[in-house]
């Protein structure tokens, strides 16, 4: 989802720059920004899933051992 939209933004901006559109190179800065940062939303979810699953076999270990 997030690195179509900044391949999208960046070919909006270049197209843009070509054909000396402001208004389409700002449209495409602007997609290519949101799709950046749907890219980062996604990695940090993934990571702090991670995180969840580490802390959750973590807390199964310690239950186990006061068992």
């Amino acid at each position: 989802m997030g690195s179509g939209e900044s391949i999208k933004g960046t070919i909006k901006e270049k197209a843009g720059d070509v054909i000396n559109d402001d208004q389409l190179q700002a449209e495409g800065e602007a997609q290519e920004t949101k799709g950046d940062e749907q890219t980062r939303e996604s990695k940090d979810r993934a990571k702090a899933k991670a995180h969840e699953e580490k802390a959750d076999a973590l807390q199964q270990e310690q239950d186990a051992l006061e068992e």
